[in-house]
């Protein structure tokens, strides 16, 4: 028989040992977990984590789990549902073992605990918004302006500061976006000071357990060593998923299979510090020193990847096989090359942020080519208007791009490199992608919601992601669409989740991420249907532990079986 511990949290328990034998290689971990009067809690999270890696799943109504790991060994257990104390101990489990582990979490009563076990949203929603949306300081310009690379109310960013100590955090932040003007650095600095000035947060939003929830499971990687790595990519032929670490100018290579994590550092190829912004004279975003930079990164058909190097002004060329890099310049004054996309011929598609532009690069040809957009003004802080999320429309070819600060979504002909634009149909339109029947799905950074649109009449849907608290808005950073389920799943920066919408349904599901001080970057698929995401605010120590991290989520047998289906 398994061992049965029932633990609370707060208190020292000895660790579960060795039950009876499963499968070769896998333990099984299971419980019941339930707060105040025993009632269950549905939702917590039950997480065991390794030195190189952690595995979580979530309690069903009845307030159980299960958890079937392939880890082993000396680990470390915590169970947390937010206003409650987190269960951590240790737990020692043999490869081929059962433990049971029942919990009991103890509420929360202390204002200042509750406080701080409030997501960065609740505090975020704090700040004393302009009523005018169309205002610099309104709350979607807000969102834009400041929530773009990092979460604004996390345990990191609202430790109480007078305005004086703001004024040099908000002049780098607005130096990033292109404007000086030292009257609204210091308005801004003022309004900061104001919302975090140690009051307490008292909103408490709670986000519902969804019954999808049971059957998921989360799965991370940390990545020591790294700053911020960005966007993720899986490689359908070897299984392995790569990230662009921008911060460190590296490529990183994660298997999931052997939980091996290697690092590639791009060559600097005659580039100074600071890339093409030291060439022209600039300070470089970030105070970065390397020579390049890699944003995004996506697939071709030969196999090999292609970034973008933000600080470089380039296009690099990645060979997972070999390992071998080639860099070629964007010229045409372009400046922090963003999102990348490949085509069906392989033509490489990708927004040039700051000089508002669009490349195209040839690999066949290795011809480079910058499209200039049409001018339009910038709704806040920024000096441009951010071209930003980019993808290819399966039905025509053509590339339809977003402008950030602009709200507009355009359309390039993929032949003549005409361009058109139109109103977007969400405030802050982020990142885009295109679903098997041609829709394009766009995140509505600033106002908590995507949009489904047809591209031909360009009618849209607007789905609303759900608020849980007045006035705390989610802010969708990216989406993308599943490949087999065609689910649109959902980066939220603010609220420690992330969703997953169901179009059929429209329905969202909000999984809770293991970590506080969540922030996920652009999703991707793995042959078994697990959505991976890299996790990394800017700076890590604003995530809990202060180590970025890989996490890929397992929604169960139900997707699995779909995928498998369509394979």
């Amino acid at each position: 028989m398994g061992s049965l511990v029932k633990a609370v949290a707060g208190v020292g328990v000895a660790a579960a040992t060795v039950g009876f034998a499963m499968s070769a290689g896998a333990g099984v971990l299971t419980g019941i977990v339930t707060g105040a009067g025993e009632q269950p809690l549905a939702g917590a999270m039950v997480t065991l984590r390794a030195p190189d890696r952690a595995e979580s799943v979530y309690t069903d109504a009845r307030g159980a789990y299960r958890l079937e790991t392939t880890l082993s060994g000396a680990l470390d257990l915590r169970v947390r549902k937010r206003y409650h104390r987190d269960l951590q101990r240790g737990l020692e489990l043999a490869a081929d073992a059962s433990a049971q582990v029942d919990a009991v979490l103890e509420p929360l009563t202390d204002p200042k605990q509750l406080s701080d076990d409030h997501p960065s949203l609740s505090h975020f929603a704090r700040i004393a918004f302009a009523k005018d949306e169309k205002a610099m300081f309104s709350r979607p310009n807000f969102t834009r302006d400041c929530l773009s690379c990092h979460s604004l109310g996390n345990a990191f960013t609202r430790t109480p500061r007078t305005a004086e100590s703001w004024v040099p955090t908000v002049q780098r932040m607005h130096g990033y976006l292109g404007n000086a003007d030292e009257s609204l650095i210091r308005q801004r600095a003022e309004i900061l000071a104001r919302a975090f000035d140690g009051s307490l947060a008292s909103s408490r939003p709670q986000i519902p357990a969804d019954p999808l929830l049971a059957s998921a499971k989360i799965r991370e990687w940390p990545l020591p060593g790294s700053v911020v790595p960005h966007d993720a990519e899986y490689h359908e032929s070897n299984g392995r998923i790569y990230i662009s670490e921008m911060f460190a100018g590296e490529v990183i290579e994660a298997d999931p299979g052997t939980n091996r994590i290697r690092h590639f550092r791009l060559p600097d190829d005659g580039m100074p510090p600071g890339g093409a912004f030291t060439k022209a004279g600039l300070p470089p975003p970030y105070g970065l020193t390397i020579a390049r930079a890699p944003h995004s990164l996506a697939e071709g058909p030969d196999g090999r990847f292609y970034l973008t190097d933000s600080i470089g002004a380039a296009v690099t060329v990645f060979d997972p096989q070999t390992h071998d890099f080639e860099n070629y310049d964007i010229g045409g004054g372009a400046l922090y090359p963003h999102t990348v996309r490949v085509d069906a011929r392989g033509v490489v598609w990708f927004t040039i942020a700051f000089s508002d532009q669009v490349g195209r690069f040839d690999p066949k040809t290795k011809d480079m080519r910058v499209i200039n957009l049409p001018p339009t003004p910038s709704l806040s802080t920024p000096g441009t208007t951010i071209p930003y999320g980019i993808d290819v429309n399966p039905a025509d070819g053509s590339i339809w791009y977003a402008k950030l600060a602009s709200d507009k979504i355009g359309r390039i002909d993929a032949t003549t490199l005409a361009v058109t634009e139109y109103d977007s149909p969400v405030q802050a339109p982020r990142r885009q992608r295109f679903d098997a029947a041609g829709h394009l799905w766009i995140a509505g950074f600033s106002d908590g919601t995507i949009a489904r649109m047809n591209v031909a009449t360009r009618e849209s849907t607007i789905y609303r992601l759900p608020r849980y608290a007045p006035g705390e808005i989610p802010a969708p950073y990216a989406l993308a669409i599943h490949p087999q389920t065609q689910d649109v799943w959902v980066n939220d920066t603010m609220l420690d989740v992330v969703w997953r919408f169901i179009p059929a349904e429209e329905r969202f599901v909000a999984y809770p991420m293991p970590l506080k001080g969540t922030y996920t970057r652009d999703f991707t698929f793995t042959r078994e249907g697990w959505a991976c995401t890299t996790n990394n605010p800017i700076p890590a120590p604003a995530l809990e532990g202060g180590v970025p991290e890989l996490i890929c989520i397992d929604t169960g047998p139900a997707a699995a079986a779909k995928v498998a289906d369509r394979h």
